[in-house]
């Protein structure tokens, strides 16, 4: 064998105890319902311990109001068009588009005409499965109480911003 194939095959997993992932369809939990985005945990950061993976889909008009929070986001659109913005940037994100939002970056998005899909990935420091989950649990489908979804966003360091 290779003196470069031995070392990988030989190679131990990362620190933290990190073992490869891998998840069938029907080992996927359930999606959450969160204000009428389906939201999908493929794998949080208790598993890889550090980033988190999901798969977002949602009707047209849906999506988070501008926020932000201490961890990078990005997003890879694999159905329909996703209205995104940051700063003070506005775009269309089509199918095969990448965005990726450092942390602290006031951003949105919308779900255009006929909906969308997009795989979202979460980077180090990431809340982000903690507080789907929790808005999931707290917040019933259809119009959310503000209230209480800005309370779930604070206790897990997502910070809503006004436009303006």
């Amino acid at each position: 064998m290779p003196e470069s194939n031995q070392r990988h095959h030989h190679r131990k997993y990362g620190g933290d105890n990190v073992k490869p992932i891998v998840k069938t369809l029907s080992e996927l939990p359930d999606p959450l319902n969160i204000v009428n985005e389906e939201i999908t945990i493929l794998s949080s950061n208790t598993e890889t311990k550090d980033y988190e993976l999901f798969l977002q889909e949602g009707p047209e008009g849906s999506g988070p109001p501008p926020h932000c929070h201490n961890w990078d986001e990005s997003f890879y659109v694999l159905e329909g068009n996703i209205d995104f913005g940051y700063d003070d940037q506005t775009l269309v994100a089509r199918k095969g588009t990448l965005v990726h939002l450092p942390a602290g970056t006031v951003h949105w998005f919308r779900f255009a005409k006929g909906g969308g899909k997009m795989l979202s990935v979460t980077g180090r420091n990431s809340n982000a499965s903690i507080f789907f989950t929790q808005l999931a649990r707290e917040i019933p489908s259809g119009e959310p109480e503000i209230d209480k979804l800005i309370k779930v966003a604070e206790k897990n360091g997502v910070e809503f911003k006004t436009q303006g």
